[in-house]
């Protein structure tokens, strides 16, 4: 089966590490922020001026003028700074992010993401997303693997206004962990239940698959 929201999320988690600065886009990535691992310390930071978001809040922790950059309601962690969005770019642009999660529409083979415009359709315009591209080496896409008419989103070229250019290296999707480099994705993991066939008949691009594909654990 297709991986939920939920678990794509609680996939990314796995990457984080203690003491990591992390910035969650809009979507799915915002998730991510309900299962840092206990006893790790993560710093989730928004473009909009929030360093130390915490966990979606409860009815009785809701505050409704904290928000992360997608306008929804947020936590603070003990230690938490909030602070212009000028500073928060100037975080983000000097590289002092160590993780980036984002939403796209499509990836490429060449690491390229288009995650902004679709054309025709009215879009509300680039926001942070173009200068965390720029700005991180360490970057996790989160999308479905295919539209929903079932036209792949992992393609040979991207047909969408880049966002960036050469920027992404791992993908997860609802379907598999797929890493990039030397203009092709390979198949590092699955989604429990999906078979390997599924995965690249869903592929666009060239895929490369190892002898053995393990399936995702959630522990």
């Amino acid at each position: 089966m297709a991986l939920t929201r939920e678990q794509m999320a609680q996939r990314v988690a796995q990457e984080l590490r203690d003491g990591y600065y992390v910035n969650l886009g809009i979507g799915i990535p915002t998730l991510v922020a309900n299962f840092v691992p206990q006893g790790m310390e993560v710093m989730l930071q928004s473009e909009n001026g929030l360093l130390g978001m915490g966990a979606f809040p409860t009815e009785e922790t809701l505050d409704a003028d904290m928000i992360n950059a997608g306008k929804q309601t947020v936590t603070a962690v003990k230690g938490a700074s909030i602070f212009s969005s000028a500073e928060s770019f100037a975080m983000i642009r000097g590289g002092h992010v160590d993780l980036t999660v984002l939403g796209a529409f499509e990836v490429d083979v060449h690491g390229n993401i288009a995650s902004w415009m679709i054309p025709n359709k009215l879009v509300k315009g680039m926001g942070g997303a173009m200068d965390l591209v720029a700005g991180a080496d360490n970057i996790i896409v989160t999308m479905t693997h295919a539209s929903k008419n079932g036209e792949s989103k992992l393609l040979a070229d991207c047909s969408l206004p880049l966002t960036g250019k050469g920027c992404i290296k791992k993908v997860l999707t609802d379907l598999a962990w797929i890493e990039i480099d030397a203009g092709q994705f390979t198949l590092v993991e699955r989604a429990p239940g999906v078979s390997v066939e599924e995965i690249v008949e869903k592929t666009a691009g060239k895929l490369v698959v190892p002898e053995h594909v393990p399936e995702m654990t959630f522990a």
